[in-house]
């Protein structure tokens, strides 16, 4: 494996001895979230509205809009393992993809463990229903971390319309421990495997399903077949790396278009570490290509 990028190790090495996160409240938990965004770049001017259930809004979204006509509307969900996050938690790629030409609906969905799975992802299905009933035009799906796991899920709910482009970002696709990076990468920072138990715990809210269905576990739908082109980017200092390879893989075998971009010497939630990392920057720049190509409305994706 690839050393971690200089300036994510130096962030490392800083976080040396700090309290870990199965130690802290979801509340602590959020916190040390919201610290945590000077770490990310501010990113571009773009016109933004935030809106709520007085503007006809089911959920709060957060509205980014290009400054010309888009081809096509990304709605995002954000990371935070389901416990943290909120709509500033990626405001920063959210303007560099609106600067690109893509109009993006960013979903503040409830939390966990106040509101358990599935109260994110049926949050996620209505924001998407409200954005088809408000813009023209095609519809994407994606999300980073956690909110790479509500796109996937609602995408393999089947919803109308049906995605134009899945985008997954260092997505949670499996159960903890089910796969050899969980191991791997067991101590990985930011995010290790005992976090993303505490994580899952949280989300569930102690009431494990008796068996693990799509809605919660992407990887174990047993056909992929129904997902629209997609984009995965993995990181190499990640648990949850191999679930992605893996989801990649087996949705590629079923025939969807899929193009994935590794990134060995990053870690998860790099993107929220760009004002640091130049790594993380580049890896960004990526992301935002990615999502034009797949936007724009001669894209022909292949397998790769």
């Amino acid at each position: 494996m690839a050393d971690l990028e200089a300036g994510l190790a130096a962030l490392r090495d800083a976080a040396t001895g700090n309290v870990a996160m199965v130690d802290l409240t979801p509340s602590q938990a959020r916190e040390r979230v919201v610290a945590g965004n000077r770490l990310c770049s501010e990113g571009p001017s773009v016109a933004v509205a935030d809106l709520g259930p007085a503007d006809g809004a089911p959920v709060p979204v957060r509205v980014y809009e290009p400054a010309a006509a888009p081809p096509a509307t990304l709605v995002h969900a954000h990371g935070g393992g389901w416990v943290t996050g909120d709509l500033d938690y990626s405001d920063e790629l959210c303007r560099f993809l609106a600067d690109a030409g893509v109009r993006v609906v960013s979903v503040d969905y409830r939390l966990a463990p106040e509101h358990p799975f599935p109260a994110g992802l049926d949050d996620l299905a209505a924001a998407w229903a409200w954005t088809r009933a408000t813009y023209d035009g095609p519809l994407g799906l994606g999300g980073d971390s956690a909110g790479g796991n509500l796109a996937a899920a609602l995408t393999l709910r089947s919803p109308d319309p049906a995605p134009a482009f899945l985008l997954l970002l260092y997505p949670v696709l499996g159960l903890p421990g089910s796969t050899p990076s969980y191991r791997s990468r067991a101590e990985a920072f930011p995010i290790g495997a005992a976090d993303m138990a505490w994580f899952f715990e949280h989300y569930l809210a102690g009431a494990r399903p008796p068996a693990p269905t799509p809605d919660l576990v992407p990887l174990h739908a047993p056909d992929l077949s129904v997902l629209p082109p997609t984009h995965v980017v993995l990181a190499g200092h990640d648990p949850l790396h191999d679930e992605g390879a893996a989801f990649a893989a087996t949705a590629r075998a079923a025939g969807v278009p899929v193009t994935v971009e590794q990134h060995p010497d990053l870690c998860h939630g790099f993107l929220r570490f760009t004002a640091a990392s130049a790594g993380a920057r580049a890896a960004r720049a990526g992301v935002v290509d990615a999502v034009r190509r797949l936007a724009a409305p001669t894209t022909t994706e292949v397998n790769r």
